[in-house]
C-alpha cells in the first residue's frame, strides 16, 4: 500500500507560536512512519514559512521556546501544501485555529484534519461561541462584551447596539451585572494567553486594558465556584466522547504558566464525578460540536458548580494541545484510543471529509 503524504504545518503568528511546536513534534514523533511520509512545514512568527529538514525520525518532542533547526525556507507555499494529500494544521489560536489556513485549503482543495472555516472561526472567538451555545440551550457563565478601538473602549449591548462610554463608566456598568471574582478574556486568544481574574473594580479595569492587548474585543465572565472538567470529542456525523477528565490548576485559575510551567498543575482522568453528571457533560459536549458544525476533533470545557453540581459550558477548542501533558489525547487514550490510532483516525476522517 502507499503511503500517504502528509504535511504536518506548525508554529504559526499566534501568541500559541512555542505549544504548536511542542504539539506538532509530538504528533510527527506519534505518526507510524510505515503509513506517511511526513513532510513538517514550520511557520515563523513573522509568517514566513520553512521546511523543518530534520531527519523525520530523529524528530523529538520539543520543550517550550527550544529552538527549530535545521530549517529550509519555502519559496512557494502553494506547491509545498499541494504536494501533500493531507495537511494537519497543528496551529493554535489567530491565523491557524480560527478557520484562516482553513480557507486556504479549502480553496487549494486540499484535505486537512480538523474543522472547517465555520466551526474554526465561531470556535476560536469566545464572545460568539456564547451566542451559539446559548441559542443550543447550553448553560453559561453571566458575561459582558467590550470592544477597544484605538484608544476609545465601546460596551456592546445584548442587542448588539454600542455604546462608547469611558472605562470607568463600563467597570461601573459591569458591576452592577456580574458579581466579583470575574475573569477578563481576549475574545479571540487560546491556552489562556491574556486571560487574568478581577476581584475589584480597580482590577477589572487593569485587566480589560491587559486583554485588549491581544485583541479588540474582551469578554468579561462572572466567576464560577466550580470544578474545571474537559471531554474530548472525535467524528463527524458520528462522534464519540469516550471520557471526561478533570483539571486541578496549581494557581487560582489555569492560566498559562500553570499549564505549561507549573508541575503542580494535575490532571485527572477519569474525572471523579457521578456518572450521570459525567454522561451529561458528554452529551452537551456533543451538542456543542454540532451547534458550531465541527468537524474531526475538539475538547469542550466545562465548569461543574460546587454547591448545586449546575454544568455551565467554557468554551470549545478546535485544535486542541497535542503536547505530552494535553488533555486531549489523554482523554482518548482513557477511552481505549492510543495515540497513533487517534492520529490515524483523524486522517481517515480528514480524507473522508
Amino acid at each position: 500500500m502507499d503511503k500517504i503524504n502528509i504535511g504536518i504545518v506548525f508554529g504559526g503568528k499566534s501568541t500559541e507560536h512555542d505549544v504548536s511546536i511542542v504539539s506538532a513534534t509530538s504528533v510527527i514523533q506519534n505518526l507510524d512512519k510505515e503509513k506517511y511520509n511526513i513532510t513538517p512545514i514550520y511557520i515563523k512568527k513573522d509568517g514566513t514559512w520553512y521546511k523543518y529538514t530534520k531527519k523525520v525520525e530523529e524528530i523529538y518532542i520539543l520543550k517550550l521556546g527550544e529552538k527549530l533547526d535545521p530549517l529550509e525556507k519555502i519559496e512557494n507555499v502553494f506547491n509545498s501544501l499541494k504536494m501533500c494529500d493531507v495537511i494537519f494544521p497543528v496551529l493554535h489560536g489567530k491565523y491557524g485555529e480560527d478557520g484562516t489556513i482553513q480557507g486556504m485549503l479549502e480553496v487549494l482543495e486540499i484535505p486537512y484534519v480538523g474543522c472547517g472555516i465555520l466551526a474554526s472561526s465561531v470556535g476560536m472567538d469566545k464572545t460568539y461561541t456564547k451566542i451559539l451555545f446559548k441559542q443550543a440551550g447550553l448553560k453559561q457563565a453571566p458575561y459582558e462584551y467590550v470592544q477597544k478601538r484605538e484608544d476609545k473602549y465601546i460596551y456592546i449591548h445584548k442587542d448588539f447596539t454600542e455604546e462608547e462610554l469611558t472605562l470607568e463608566e463600563i467597570c461601573n456598568n459591569i458591576e452592577k451585572k456580574l458579581s466579583y471574582p470575574m475573569f477578563i478574556k481576549p475574545s479571540n486568544s487560546g491556552s489562556s494567553v491574556g486571560i487574568k481574574k478581577a476581584h475589584n473594580i480597580k482590577e477589572l479595569k487593569e485587566n480589560i486594558e491587559f486583554a485588549s492587548r491581544f485583541d479588540y474585543k474582551i469578554l468579561i465572565e462572572q466567576g464560577i465556584n466550580g470544578r474545571e472538567i474537559e471531554c474530548a470529542v472525535l467524528g463527524c456525523n458520528s462522534l464519540i466522547a469516550p471520557c471526561v477528565g478533570e483539571i486541578k490548576p496549581a494557581e487560582e485559575y489555569y492560566s498559562f504558566d500553570a499549564k505549561y510551567n507549573n508541575a503542580e498543575s494535575v490532571t485527572i482522568i477519569p474525572a471523579k464525578i457521578e456518572e450521570e453528571i459525567a454522561d451529561t457533560i458528554k452529551a452537551y459536549a456533543k451538542k456543542a460540536f454540532k451547534a458550531i458544525d465541527g468537524k474531526g476533533l475538539a475538547r469542550v470545557d466545562f465548569f461543574v458548580e460546587r454547591q448545586t453540581n449546575e454544568i455551565y459550558i467554557n468554551e470549545i477548542n478546535t485544535m486542541p494541545g497535542f503536547t505530552s501533558i494535553s488533555m486531549y489525547p489523554k482523554l482518548m487514550e482513557s477511552g481505549g484510543i492510543l495515540y497513533s490510532e487517534l492520529l490515524d483516525r483523524l486522517i481517515k476522517l480528514a480524507l473522508e471529509k
